[in-house]
């Protein structure tokens, strides 16, 4: 098992629920937090930006990233979304063996 978390951010929090319950529904996810809105400053075509988001943070297995990535541009309406993977290097083992009980391989 190799345990990730998965960094996004979508533009309000409508879109941010249907995502979480999309990849938990399709046991892609074994949780999805939805913080609190937060204020993003990056260049983006030349100019600097400044939009309100909601973080999404995704905790799941290494083996279903390009399902997720591929769910997560499906679904955000941004031409070029945030999406970046961070290995899990440790954890509760408990609550790292959950995480791959809920999100089974497929053979």
């Amino acid at each position: 098992m190799e345990p990730i978390l998965i960094i996004t951010n979508l533009p309000d929090k409508k879109g941010a629920a249907a995502l979480a319950e999309a990849l938990v529904d399709q046991q892609l996810a074994a949780c999805v937090n939805i913080l609190s809105p937060c204020t993003s400053v990056y260049r983006w075509q030349g100019k600097i930006e400044s939009a309100e988001e909601i973080p999404v943070l995704i905790k799941t297995q290494r083996q279903h990233y390009e399902q997720v990535e591929q769910l997560i541009k499906m679904m955000h309406p941004y031409e070029l979304p945030e999406v970046i993977m961070v290995p899990i290097m440790g954890g509760l083992p408990a609550y790292l063996q959950w995480i791959a009980a809920e999100t089974p391989l497929s053979d």
